[in-house]
């Protein structure tokens, strides 16, 4: 209340709403100060003048744009919904991808790791736990060790630190496997066809790290999909992916100790799935569209979504005191920053990455001509949101600066990030719909008129 009060005395409460509004929900903005001038190339006049200073906040507020949603719901969202339309591109089409691509082979698979020791879950078939108890799928206990004295917490995370390696040493012998089924050399398969993909990772309960990949034969096209020769199957790529990954291996690190593993390899279950088109699934629950939904709802979520564990680095072991977690997610978090202390595994940075388990990979990965990007996604947003206030302004009547003869003078400074008690108020007010913020400007407009 009393930031409230604060806002309200200052009598910028409309204009901090139309701010925040503009946020689209996020309440961690970066907030900038500084100045832009637009400029007449030929003339050197001053056409437009701005300062952050004019504004509501006294600042200009960005986006955060962090894709945890335990840290901006707003912002995850919206890279949830990216991630959404790169997968969907690399399967159907659309976003510079032909639409022909929905007729390459491409199959779902799930690579896992191998067990460090036996763990509350879920058997199919209706059948108990092997501690006896039928758990219900939110029980606390799932994932967690049947007897924690004997569970290989340093296999464990050290697995997950190696788990990225693990998985470019796989797509290096899928290459080499589709060829072998072929009887044709490296080469020769690299001239004929190419190996597309597209992966996320996703912590079990357990706390190991597991993928999820699309994987798709193109043609030999390097700058485009093109369709790929009569040979490539979902049969066979099938048959290359669990091949490959039974022979993948990559070494543990060099005089590690006996309670280090000597090498890495993935886990006995391994599932490949073919992925249809709407057309052609006959009632497959697995279109291209399920496995783009999702792959892409793994994109705002970490080890805090599934384990409780930490969404953010730790310098000192004791910060683990002031959060709530499992037993096991705290074991595995202790491990990885006692690991982290051994000069023979300094090259992993474990304490740096202790909050991840060990994991120091990627959430997600794809090869360089699998579908879009991030970038170009973002990139036309802001092309289309430009375009969008262009013709607001000029709608408006406001002058048009030349985008061709007009110098952009800007310099900027970050100030910080985050927003008071009373703006987080507003902003939600401001964001979610017109009803809501106009209550939320007559509340203030109410303490404007109070002497508090």
């Amino acid at each position: 209340m009393r930031d409230l009060t604060r806002i309200a005395r200052g009598g910028n409460a409309p204009g901090l709403a139309r701010q925040f509004a503009k946020l689209g929900g996020c309440l961690n903005p970066v907030r900038l100060e500084g100045t832009r001038l637009d400029v007449d190339g030929s003339t050197g006049e001053v056409l437009r003048a701005f300062s952050s200073h004019d504004t509501a906040a006294g600042c200009v507020l960005v986006r955060c744009g962090n894709r945890r949603a335990s840290r901006c719901p707003a912002c995850a969202e919206t890279y949830r919904r990216d991630t959404y339309h790169l997968i969907s591109a690399g399967l159907a089409g659309g976003k510079s991808v032909p639409d022909t691509v929905a007729a390459h082979p491409r199959v779902f698979a799930t690579l896992t790791a191998p067990s460090f020791g036996p763990v509350h879950n879920r058997p199919g078939s209706g059948r108990p736990c092997r501690c006896g108890t039928r758990h219900h799928t939110d029980d606390p206990v799932l994932g967690s060790p049947l007897d924690a004295d004997t569970y290989d917490y340093p296999a464990a995370v050290l697995w997950n630190a190696h788990a990225g390696a693990l998985w470019a040493r796989f797509t290096t012998l899928l290459r080499r496997a589709l060829a072998s089924e072929l009887g044709l050399t490296r080469r020769e398969f690299e001239q004929s066809a190419r190996v597309s993909f597209a992966k996320v990772a996703e912590f079990q309960k357990r706390g190991a790290v597991h993928f999820h990949a699309v994987i798709r034969i193109d043609g030999p096209g390097r700058d485009t999909v093109t369709p790929p020769p009569p040979w490539a199957t979902v049969e066979l790529l099938d048959t290359a992916v669990r091949t490959a990954a039974a022979r993948a291996r990559v070494p543990g690190p060099e005089s590690a100790g006996a309670d280090v593993p000597e090498r890495f390899a993935w886990g006995a279950q391994v599932d490949v799935r073919p992925i249809r088109t709407r057309a052609f699934d006959g009632g497959s629950p697995l279109t291209d569209r399920a496995v783009a939904a999702y792959i892409a709802k793994y994109a705002t979520k970490g080890g805090e979504a599934v384990l409780g564990t930490l969404d953010h680095r730790i310098r000192l072991l004791a910060e683990l005191a002031a959060h709530e977690m499992t037993d096991h997610a705290r074991r595995l978090v202790e491990t990885a920053w006692h690991l982290g202390a051994r000069p023979e595994l300094a090259e992993l940075g474990l304490r740096r990455w202790a909050h991840m388990l060990g994991f120091r990979g990627h959430f997600s990965t794809k090869s360089r001509r699998y579908s879009t990007t991030l970038g170009l996604l973002r990139a036309a947003r802001a092309a289309w949101c430009e375009t969008k206030n262009r013709a607001a302004a000029a709608a408006a009547g406001a002058p048009l600066p030349d985008p061709d003869t007009t110098l952009v003078v800007a310099s900027w400074t970050y100030t910080g990030s985050g927003l008071g008690a009373g703006e987080i108020w507003l902003a939600r007010g401001a964001t979610p719909d017109p009803d809501t913020a106009r209550e939320a400007l007559a509340d203030l407009r109410t303490l404007e008129g109070e002497d508090a």
